[in-house]
């Protein structure tokens, strides 16, 4: 058997891109949309400022929650300190709602210590 595209007006519409499709996959798993994941990963550095970034690091943003892991245990209680600042900065970036709680997880044989903020 092979595959073969239905031809667009038979459907009644046009093609669309991938990418507005995986938008709406994304949100059906609880993961935010290309652009607000853009936001954050990509715009890290610019969030945080260079000091921060250069000891921690976004590795996942799901159902609002942004995991942060920290070189070191004094950075997850720099962050910690910064939790406002962050959030309010995150919101700027990515959208009203899209981050609502930062888990920090420290990096290395101390990772089991989390701590966790929210507004």
């Amino acid at each position: 058997m092979v595959w073969r595209p239905t031809p667009a007006d038979a459907l009644g519409r046009e093609p669309r891109p991938v990418s507005a499709s995986l938008g709406r996959i994304a949100a059906s798993l609880g993961a935010p949309r290309p652009d607000v994941l853009r936001a954050v990963f990509s715009r890290w550095n610019e969030v945080v400022g260079a000091d921060v970034a250069a000891h921690a690091r976004p590795v996942s943003l799901r159902d609002g929650l942004l995991v942060v892991m920290v070189d070191h245990p004094a950075w997850a209680t720099q962050l910690g300190y910064l939790r406002g600042d962050l959030l309010r900065r995150l919101e700027e970036a990515a959208g009203p709602g899209e981050v609502r709680e930062v888990e920090v997880k420290v990096a290395g044989p101390t990772g089991a210590r989390r701590t966790r903020s929210s507004p």
